[in-house]
Protein backbone atom coordinates (compact mmCIF):
# COMPACT_ATOMS: atom_id res chain seq x y z
CA UNK A 1 0.00 0.00 0.00
CA UNK A 2 1.36 3.15 -1.03
CA UNK A 3 1.93 6.13 1.43
CA UNK A 4 -0.26 8.78 1.51
CA UNK A 5 0.76 12.26 1.68
CA UNK A 6 -2.18 15.33 2.60
CA UNK A 7 0.10 18.79 1.28
CA UNK A 8 -0.59 21.67 3.45
CA UNK A 9 0.82 25.12 4.40
CA UNK A 10 2.58 27.71 2.01
CA UNK A 11 0.73 27.26 -1.44
CA UNK A 12 -1.88 24.68 -0.59
CA UNK A 13 -4.37 27.36 1.63
CA UNK A 14 -7.47 28.67 0.59
CA UNK A 15 -7.13 32.42 0.48
CA UNK A 16 -10.61 33.26 1.87
CA UNK A 17 -10.12 31.16 5.06
CA UNK A 18 -12.81 28.98 6.29
CA UNK A 19 -16.44 30.65 7.19
CA UNK A 20 -16.31 33.72 9.85
CA UNK A 21 -13.15 34.42 9.43
CA UNK A 22 -11.31 37.41 8.54
CA UNK A 23 -7.88 37.78 7.46
CA UNK A 24 -6.97 33.47 7.54
CA UNK A 25 -6.17 31.08 5.17
CA UNK A 26 -6.75 27.60 5.88
CA UNK A 27 -6.49 24.48 4.53
CA UNK A 28 -8.52 20.82 5.71
CA UNK A 29 -5.90 17.83 5.75
CA UNK A 30 -8.46 15.69 6.95
CA UNK A 31 -12.57 15.85 6.96
CA UNK A 32 -14.61 12.37 7.72
CA UNK A 33 -16.77 11.04 10.30
CA UNK A 34 -13.60 10.67 12.66
CA UNK A 35 -13.24 14.83 13.05
CA UNK A 36 -11.35 17.22 11.29
CA UNK A 37 -8.34 18.07 10.93
CA UNK A 38 -6.94 21.55 9.53
CA UNK A 39 -4.50 24.17 9.28
CA UNK A 40 -4.79 28.15 9.75
CA UNK A 41 -2.58 30.56 9.00
CA UNK A 42 -3.41 34.22 10.75
CA UNK A 43 -2.21 37.16 9.56
CA UNK A 44 -1.70 40.35 11.69
CA UNK A 45 -4.85 41.38 13.15
CA UNK A 46 -7.12 37.95 11.80
CA UNK A 47 -9.82 36.78 13.52
CA UNK A 48 -11.89 33.96 13.74
CA UNK A 49 -15.32 35.21 15.26
CA UNK A 50 -17.25 33.88 18.56
CA UNK A 51 -18.74 30.93 18.00
CA UNK A 52 -20.47 27.98 18.75
CA UNK A 53 -20.00 24.30 17.81
CA UNK A 54 -21.01 20.94 18.35
CA UNK A 55 -17.59 18.68 19.49
CA UNK A 56 -14.60 19.12 20.94
CA UNK A 57 -11.86 21.37 19.20
CA UNK A 58 -8.48 21.58 19.82
CA UNK A 59 -6.19 24.80 18.72
CA UNK A 60 -3.27 24.08 18.76
CA UNK A 61 -0.64 26.85 17.89
CA UNK A 62 2.78 25.69 15.94
CA UNK A 63 3.60 28.98 14.86
CA UNK A 64 4.03 32.43 16.32
CA UNK A 65 1.06 33.82 18.54
CA UNK A 66 -2.32 35.36 19.50
CA UNK A 67 -5.64 35.51 21.75
CA UNK A 68 -7.90 32.85 22.59
CA UNK A 69 -11.35 33.46 23.84
CA UNK A 70 -13.46 30.26 25.63
CA UNK A 71 -16.67 31.78 27.38
CA UNK A 72 -16.35 34.69 29.08
CA UNK A 73 -12.61 34.23 29.31
CA UNK A 74 -9.52 35.26 27.34
CA UNK A 75 -5.99 35.24 27.03
CA UNK A 76 -2.41 34.85 25.40
CA UNK A 77 -0.96 31.86 23.33
CA UNK A 78 1.74 31.00 21.81
CA UNK A 79 3.50 28.46 19.56
CA UNK A 80 3.77 25.42 21.96
CA UNK A 81 0.60 25.58 23.26
CA UNK A 82 -3.37 23.76 23.04
CA UNK A 83 -6.66 24.97 23.91
CA UNK A 84 -9.23 23.29 24.33
CA UNK A 85 -12.64 23.98 22.91
CA UNK A 86 -15.31 22.25 24.61
CA UNK A 87 -18.58 21.68 22.87
CA UNK A 88 -21.43 23.89 22.76
CA UNK A 89 -18.91 27.19 24.20
CA UNK A 90 -18.58 30.42 22.60
CA UNK A 91 -14.46 30.06 21.64
CA UNK A 92 -12.73 32.00 19.41
CA UNK A 93 -9.31 33.50 18.33
CA UNK A 94 -7.67 36.54 16.80
CA UNK A 95 -4.15 38.00 16.24
CA UNK A 96 -2.62 41.73 16.84
CA UNK A 97 0.76 42.71 15.70
CA UNK A 98 1.85 39.40 14.60
CA UNK A 99 1.03 36.08 12.27
CA UNK A 100 -0.05 32.72 14.29
CA UNK A 101 -0.36 29.04 12.87
CA UNK A 102 -2.63 26.41 14.28
CA UNK A 103 -3.86 23.13 13.75
CA UNK A 104 -7.28 22.41 14.70
CA UNK A 105 -8.64 19.15 15.40
CA UNK A 106 -12.19 18.89 16.00
CA UNK A 107 -13.73 15.69 17.46
CA UNK A 108 -17.59 14.63 16.87
CA UNK A 109 -18.76 12.73 19.92
CA UNK A 110 -18.04 9.52 20.24
CA UNK A 111 -20.36 7.04 18.49
CA UNK A 112 -21.22 3.19 18.95
CA UNK A 113 -20.36 1.38 15.80
CA UNK A 114 -21.53 -2.05 15.88
CA UNK A 115 -19.84 -4.37 13.03
CA UNK A 116 -18.58 -1.22 11.32
CA UNK A 117 -21.72 0.77 11.38
CA UNK A 118 -22.96 3.94 13.58
CA UNK A 119 -25.73 3.56 15.31
CA UNK A 120 -26.32 5.56 18.62
CA UNK A 121 -24.23 8.29 20.15
CA UNK A 122 -22.28 6.89 23.19
CA UNK A 123 -24.27 7.63 26.72
CA UNK A 124 -21.77 8.00 29.34
CA UNK A 125 -23.07 6.96 32.96
CA UNK A 126 -24.29 9.71 35.17
CA UNK A 127 -24.46 13.25 34.48
CA UNK A 128 -22.36 14.96 31.54
CA UNK A 129 -22.43 18.93 31.83
CA UNK A 130 -22.25 20.39 28.48
CA UNK A 131 -21.82 24.02 27.91
CA UNK A 132 -19.17 24.89 30.34
CA UNK A 133 -15.67 25.86 29.75
CA UNK A 134 -12.60 27.38 31.06
CA UNK A 135 -8.70 28.11 30.20
CA UNK A 136 -6.14 26.66 32.00
CA UNK A 137 -3.93 28.49 34.21
CA UNK A 138 -1.11 29.86 32.62
CA UNK A 139 2.01 28.44 34.46
CA UNK A 140 3.82 31.99 35.39
CA UNK A 141 7.57 32.05 34.38
CA UNK A 142 9.85 32.58 37.85
CA UNK A 143 11.87 35.07 35.69
CA UNK A 144 8.85 37.19 35.31
CA UNK A 145 7.72 37.12 38.74
CA UNK A 146 5.61 40.53 39.90
CA UNK A 147 5.34 41.31 35.66
CA UNK A 148 2.42 40.94 33.65
CA UNK A 149 3.05 39.33 30.61
CA UNK A 150 0.06 41.12 28.56
CA UNK A 151 0.59 44.57 29.63
CA UNK A 152 1.27 44.98 26.05
CA UNK A 153 -0.69 43.26 24.36
CA UNK A 154 -4.39 44.26 22.92
CA UNK A 155 -7.25 42.87 22.55
CA UNK A 156 -9.19 42.44 18.93
CA UNK A 157 -11.13 45.93 18.12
Amino acid sequence: MPIEIRRFGVGHRRPDGPPGTEGIEGQVIESGAGGIIAELAFGRRARIIPHTNPNTAYFVVIEGGGWVGVGEERTRVTAGEAVVWPPDVIHGAWTDGSPMRAIVVELPEPRLAIEGRVVAPVVLPGPVSRGEGRLAPRPVDPSRRGEDPDAEEGEPL
